[in-house]
């Protein structure tokens, strides 16, 4: 089951059915959904996703994801999961523009990487991120984040995929 994680100024919770629409209205935001996957997909794209979560990564096949919450507000979305690119644990994490430029994705990520190293024993956290978004590279850079090599996008854009040892 997934935990409850704490950083100096963010909480990390197991989202509960209540969280659907701050959930939906964060990845609805293009400035979210932008760097996000995909996105950013229809609304009810991300109301199945959001179903999924109760059913597929708290469920058998789970891996942690968690609402971001300040303040008792939720100003992100975060996992730790088995990675598509690589062997390993990818660390994924959004926060809402009015979130940005405090130093919060910085945190979160320290918070996410300590917790793949210390509670599932990883040895490495990956991560990967759009060349484009440099105030993520920024964050995940100062947790001590590296470059391992881009990837070619089907675009044509260029996403880099980094990693931390423990």
């Amino acid at each position: 089951m997934t935990p409850s994680l704490r950083s100096e100024r963010l909480v990390l919770e197991p989202y509960v059915p209540a969280d659907e629409e701050a959930f939906v209205a964060l990845f609805l935001d293009p400035r979210v959904s932008r760097w996000m996957g995909d996105g950013p997909w229809p609304e009810e794209q991300y109301r199945t996703t959001f179903a999924r979560i109760f059913t597929h990564a708290y469920g058998s096949e789970g891996f942690d994801v968690w609402a971001v919450r300040q303040d008792g507000r939720t100003v992100g979305h975060a996992e730790i999961k088995p990675a598509k690119v690589v062997e390993g644990y990818e660390l994924i994490y959004g926060l809402a523009p009015e979130a940005w430029g405090r130093g919060l994705g910085t945190e979160l990520a320290r918070t996410i990487t300590a917790y793949g190293f210390g509670a599932l024993g990883l040895d490495q956290v990956y991560a990967t991120v759009a060349e484009p978004n440099t105030a993520s590279l920024a964050a995940l850079r100062k947790v001590g984040f590296e470059h391992v090599r881009d990837i070619t996008e089907e675009d044509g854009g260029t996403t880099l995929l980094l990693a931390v040892a423990s």
